[in-house]
């Protein structure tokens, strides 16, 4: 795979190599298959009610996307352009700051629209459940004492924080690979 090409190796002894991928993908497989939503207890036991365990449950939540298309990107950097480096003598941090990163640049922006969308689902989950403030609580209070108008304005604000948070990934996108056509 083109990704094992971007793991250091390690050698085990005189026995096969082993990747660091292949040490890792196990446990991460094993936290990223688990849903977010579930741990909210822990979060809200180790971290009590409050901003910490939001941020730290958002925060968890949007790690995967953005690690798995970030090797996705990075795996699937074109070897032509890793070759061109090579012959033009850049240095591994060069190569990376002006050939890999750009390249991979679109995948990784994937990941983080995927995680801007799950943060702002995540965090509304969240203050719905175990918070005492937010739109998420706000939803449960307007619900719980039949506030029908104020509930939809908050569900309708809710969805405009979403497409705010991705409109403005894309343009932080577009003004970074402001050299792409």
């Amino acid at each position: 795979a083109p990704v094992a090409r971007c793991w250091p190796e390690f050698a085990a002894g005189g026995k096969e190599a082993i990747t660091v991928r292949e040490v890792l993908t196990p446990p991460l497989e094993l936290f990223r298959n688990t849903a977010a939503l579930a741990l909210l207890p822990v979060f809200v036991l180790i971290l009590g009610i409050g901003e910490t365990s939001k941020i730290a449950i958002v925060t968890y939540a949007c790690f995967f996307p953005v690690l798995l298309n970030t090797i996705s990107g990075v795996g699937n950097v074109d070897p032509q352009l890793l070759r061109s480096a090579r012959v033009l003598g850049l240095s591994p941090v060069a190569t990376f700051r002006k050939v890999v990163f750009p390249a991979a640049l679109p995948t990784i922006f994937t990941g983080i629209r995927i995680a801007g969308a799950a943060a702002v689902l995540v965090l509304i989950a969240a203050e719905m459940i175990g918070a005492t403030a937010g739109l998420g609580d706000f939803i449960n209070y307007a619900q719980n004492n039949f506030l029908i108008a104020p509930m939809y304005a908050a569900i309708l604000t809710t969805s405009a924080l979403g497409l705010a948070v991705n409109y403005g990934l894309v343009a932080l996108e577009r003004w970074l690979s402001r050299w792409r056509a």
